[in-house]
């Protein structure tokens, strides 16, 4: 329900005097007309006339969502606000300006009004949950809490930075190889349907029987002509079932977890990947004062995999029960032994933030280091692919015509 009632926060067409007697008139999103008259008084607006601001049902359907890019520069730009000096609600104007997204700029602009009629920030941020993380709005109660908010932004911005980069290189490692056979697929079937149906016709002249390779690829390019709607309906059938399944049923999600890390190419990369998260989110809530056992539930979460999120947990309740981290880990069989001896050291010398974080550049290097070595890697694979693909059709269908001129 709370996720329901951000989304659904309206927004109020105000006109009024301020202060110094100027015209003033714009829009502000507030969860009621009564919250938003006590938000537009506190700013010293006399109000003349105010309304509820109409939804435009295209205009909801075609606005732009709210990505963690947007979080994360969001983050930045307030972190950065704070540490110049800037009180909390004018740094909120500042950046809502300076945003592109109309959906980001709601949110933020929801964010101030929560704050102005009394809220603390990170009790703002929890009316967001879909925007903001548990883990988010722990770390901004911290540096509330501790007086150290404009500091904790700084971590936090940095925190999503470093996670954003990481998300960015896992994309590029997937997206080429995705694109290149999307574009096969499509290339092969415009082939089978177009193509194909010309050299038929000049094989149905010669009266003589086509080698099997040319019969098999006439007769799949028959039933393409013929049935080339259901083979997309397929399809886009297949996806969307594939897309809510992982959606509705958790057991699909932990098997595609637990399949991503043994896939042959591509399980290196999200091991390395699911160890830098852990390192880096385990760093930040560390240094942020949050207590280990807390810092280990919300970096549980943070992992994305089922498998490490059910190792920290049990790591979680190890060390609820006294053990070391470094051991910990080791019980787990899940982690690397370079960065169970940084934690150790890291436990032993009272810097134990400071040896994640390194671990954590460790492995966001070698993720870097894998996505280019894969994508060097998969394109002479994708160019064979190919190759194999569109000459394998040539070949079928120049095949009964090399055979005539051999018998000529």
């Amino acid at each position: 329900m709370a996720i329901k009632k951000a989304q659904m926060m309206p927004t109020f067409i105000y006109d009024g005097v301020d202060r110094k007697g100027v015209k003033v008139k714009g829009e502000l999103p507030a969860r009621n007309m009564a919250l938003a008259k006590v938000t537009l008084r506190k700013q010293g607006i006399n109000i003349k006339t105010i309304r509820e601001k109409k939804k435009n049902i295209l205009e909801g359907l075609m606005k732009k969502k709210v990505s963690t890019l947007d979080i994360t520069i969001f983050t930045r730009q307030l972190a950065t606000m704070m540490k110049a000096g800037v009180p909390l609600v004018q740094s909120f104007e500042i950046v809502a300006e300076g945003l592109d997204n109309p959906a980001m700029r709601e949110v933020v602009l929801g964010i101030k009004g929560e704050v102005e009629g009394g809220n603390t920030f990170a009790g703002a941020l929890k009316k967001y949950p879909q925007h903001f993380d548990r883990l988010f709005c722990s770390l901004v109660e911290s540096g509330e809490q501790s007086g150290a908010l404009e500091t904790m932004l700084d971590r936090v911005a940095i925190y999503k930075e470093k996670s954003e980069l990481l998300k960015q290189k896992i994309k590029k490692a997937m997206k080429y190889p995705i694109a290149v056979i999307v574009v096969a697929i499509v290339v092969t079937m415009i082939l089978m349907v177009k193509v194909v149906p010309v050299f038929q016709d000049l094989f149905s002249s010669f009266g003589a029987d086509l080698p099997a390779f040319t019969q098999m690829v006439v007769n799949m390019s028959k039933w393409m002509q013929s049935y080339w709607f259901v083979l997309l309906i397929g399809i886009a059938v297949a996806i969307t079932a594939f897309l809510e399944t992982k959606k509705r049923s958790k057991k699909f999600r932990d098997f595609l977890d637990k399949a991503a890390l043994k896939a042959p190419i591509f399980g290196d990369l999200v091991y390395k990947a699911i160890i830098a998260r852990y390192s880096r989110t385990l760093a930040t809530t560390f240094a942020a004062g949050v207590p280990l056992i807390d810092a280990l539930e919300s970096t549980a979460g943070a992992t994305n995999n089922v498998v490490y999120e059910e190792a920290v947990m049990k790591i979680r309740d190890d060390v609820a029960t006294g053990q070391q981290l470094q051991f910990a880990m080791r019980l787990t069989n899940k982690f690397p032994s370079m960065a169970i001896q940084m934690v150790a050291i890291g436990e032993e010398s009272g810097s134990l933030d400071a040896m994640l974080d390194k671990v954590a550049t460790h492995f966001e290097n070698e993720v870097d280091n894998a996505v280019d070595g894969l994508t060097s890697m998969m394109e002479p694979l994708i160019m064979a692919v190919l190759g194999v693909l569109v000459g394998g059709l040539v070949i079928a269908m120049y095949l009964p015509i090399f055979q005539m001129g051999s018998v000529v």
